[in-house]
Formats: structure tokens, C-alpha cells, sequence
């Protein structure tokens, strides 16, 4: 396992692999290498970042410093041909790392809402975290409840995609960019970014579905037991873990 450097080419990774087909904001990549051939070849990307809201760290971990002492786990992917422990041993020596670096908690979320394309191929299944309840994280229930925009192809046209349009923001390009490639008419000269966007997601099929929210799990850091449970809590530790995906959903 190693730190890679530069995006690539951990962002070809994980558009190539994980369900979002996309790629955050990144403070710290890891990633892990099969080393058994002539050359090592990458097999697993962890990303560590910034998440949207600043909340996303505080409520869960409100005596760290975000973006510093705490970040998210904002994409975890391996291959499937990785080996049954590869996931766990890969989280461990990630956060190892980030330990050494001054990290002491780590957010991260899991989907359990199966996603389906508009012909109804099934593209993700749901996930509940079972490597995160594996590795003794702990469960903080679920995210704020939501209606999300399911485009087509089955991935998430996320708000701040959207708020980026509409404000022209840094970034608008790359997600017009998604909806473009859908078949959303090209935005005329001179005309309402807002109007634009809600011209394009009627034109690409895009549908709204009722989300109850991902699974929140908290990882607090430290090299013994007191130290992490030192860690202070902002929410109440759930029991059990979460078993089962969500029904699959119908438009809202």
C-alpha cells in the first residue's frame, strides 16, 4: 500500500470501478498493488477529503478540527479478484497512516438504496458497510432523508452538481459535462444557467426517487483503546448494525 500522488491514476480507478462513476474532492489517496507479476498493478483505491458541509465532520466528531484532524472516507474500492481480508488489512494501514499524519477520525457512508438504469439493469445493489461493521467502526444511524435526482445511466446527479450550474460555479463544466453526454441540448449564449439545467434533466430522462438517508459510520483513531474511545461522540452508538438493503424505490 502506498500514498499515490498525483489524481491519476487513482481517479481512472475508481470512475472505471465504483458505482458514482465520479471522483471527490481529495486531501490524501491510498493505493493498494498487486505486486505478484512482473509489475505491481493497481488493485484497490481509499480516498480520504472534503466533504460538502463541514456538519458532515462536526456532528459526528465535534472535538476535531475538520479537514485536519477528521475527514471522510469518500470512496473505498477494490477489485473483485482481491483476496477475502484485502479490504479490511487495506482499511487498517490507511488509517494507520493517517494516524501518523494527525488524523483521528474518519466518516464514512454507505448506500443501501439499489440503483437500476432506465432500462432496469441493476448497477448497485445497496450496501449496508459490512467491511465498516467488520472493522469495529461505529454505526451513527442514518443521513438526513431525501429526494435524489437518478439519472439514466443510474448514478446520482447530486445537489451541489446542480448548485454549481445554476451559480456558474468552479466545476459547473464537468457537471454539465454528465448531462451532455446524455443527450441534454447544448446551453445557448447568454441564456439562464437554472433554466438550463431544468430543460436538460427533463431532456435526459432524469427521475426523482425518495432516498431515507445513507448509513453513517465513525471511525475514531489512536494507537490504544483509550485513546480512541477518548474520541468524543456527537451522536448516539447504534445497535445493531444495518443487515439488509433498502427496498428498491419508487418515483417520487
Amino acid at each position: 500500500m502506498d500514498v499515490i500522488p498525483e489524481k491519476e491514476p487513482a481517479k481512472t480507478f475508481v470512475v472505471a470501478h465504483h458505482y458514482s462513476r465520479s471522483y471527490p474532492a481529495v486531501k490524501v489517496q491510498f493505493g493498494l498493488y498487486d505486486v505478484s507479476g512482473s509489475r505491481r498493478r493497481l488493485c484497490g483505491v481509499a480516498v480520504f477529503g472534503v466533504p460538502v458541509s463541514t456538519a458532515v465532520l462536526t456532528k459526528p466528531l465535534p472535538g476535531l478540527r475538520p479537514y485536519t484532524e477528521s475527514l471522510v472516507c469518500s470512496r473505498f474500492v477494490l477489485l473483485d479478484e482481491c483476496p477475502g481480508n484485502s479490504e479490511s488489512w487495506f482499511l487498517a494501514r490507511c488509517f494507520d497512516a493517517l494516524l501518523a499524519d494527525g488524523v483521528r477520525g474518519v466518516v464514512s457512508f454507505a448506500d443501501p438504496v439499489p440503483r437500476r438504469t432506465a432500462s432496469g439493469r441493476l448497477v448497485m445493489p445497496g450496501h449496508v458497510g459490512t467491511i465498516y461493521a467488520a472493522t469495529n467502526a461505529v454505526y451513527a444511524g442514518r443521513a438526513t432523508a431525501r429526494t435524489v435526482k437518478l439519472l439514466p445511466d443510474g448514478t446520482v446527479f447530486h445537489d451541489r452538481a446542480a448548485q454549481k450550474i445554476r451559480r456558474a460555479e468552479q466545476g459547473h463544466e464537468y457537471a454539465a459535462a454528465q448531462l451532455l453526454a446524455l443527450g441534454a441540448p447544448r446551453p445557448r449564449p447568454g441564456c439562464d444557467p437554472a433554466l438550463w439545467l431544468r430543460e436538460a434533466l427533463v431532456a435526459v430522462g432524469a427521475r426523482n426517487v425518495r432516498h431515507r438517508g445513507v448509513h453513517r459510520y465513525v471511525f475514531r483513531l489512536g494507537r490504544t483503546r483509550r485513546e480512541r474511545e477518548e474520541i468524543e461522540l456527537g451522536l448516539p452508538v447504534l445497535r445493531p448494525y444495518p443487515k439488509r438493503p433498502d427496498a428498491e424505490p419508487a418515483a417520487a
